[in-house]
């Protein structure tokens, strides 16, 4: 999606280490525009798979996924990374590393908002090694749901993590592509 592109290009910052900051746009500041947008892109490219919800994690998970499902007119479910004391005893609970934190953080859905028998699609801000977005597919499954789609605003395709969502037989769509995070560049893939 050439405008990710172009705002990526313009205000994105490659810090080394493999982290691209967004935070201007994506995920702490927010462009609703922009996200409005990459909602509608995602509603295109998903609009076949028969979803009934959408899944992200919180927090930068959540503006792609709202934009999307206003396009779908589904339901999101974010998975928290703290249990509230709104939330019931028993919940689904699985762990993901973090990239940015440096550790291992929770993904916690309430029972009554993941149920057996959805079709989930899960959006997320980024596809890097996968771990994160394969945390949320382990809630799904826990859940009794069916992975139907799995769409990143951005991948970093030199981290790999596109294979082992490949291997879940769903289709796998980003909407910009990283090739590689070199000294100060920012490479697209082809």
């Amino acid at each position: 999606m050439e405008s990710l592109k172009e705002r990526i290009r313009r205000d994105g910052k490659n810090l080394g280490n493999g982290i691209l900051k967004v935070d201007g746009f994506v995920n702490h500041q927010v462009d609703p525009i922009l996200m409005d947008a990459c909602g509608m892109e995602f509603a295109r490219l998903f609009e076949n798979v028969g979803a009934t919800k959408i899944l992200t994690a919180e927090i930068s998970g959540i503006a792609p996924a709202l934009m999307t499902a206003k396009y779908m007119n589904l339901p999101v479910v974010y998975a928290r990374k703290r249990k509230p004391v709104t939330m019931p005893d028993q919940v689904f609970l699985t762990l993901a590393p973090s990239h940015t934190k440096g550790r291992m953080v929770e993904l916690i859905v309430s029972p009554e908002f993941l149920a057996n028998g959805e079709r989930v699609l899960i959006i997320d801000d980024f596809l890097a090694s996968g771990a994160t977005i394969l945390g949320l597919v382990r809630l799904a499954e826990i859940a009794g749901a069916e992975i139907v789609g799995i769409g990143a605003l951005i991948e970093k395709g030199f981290e790999g993590g596109r294979g082992a969502l490949e291997a879940l037989g769903v289709p796998v769509e980003s909407l910009a592509c990283i090739a590689s995070l070199e000294g100060d560049s920012i490479v697209f893939c082809e």
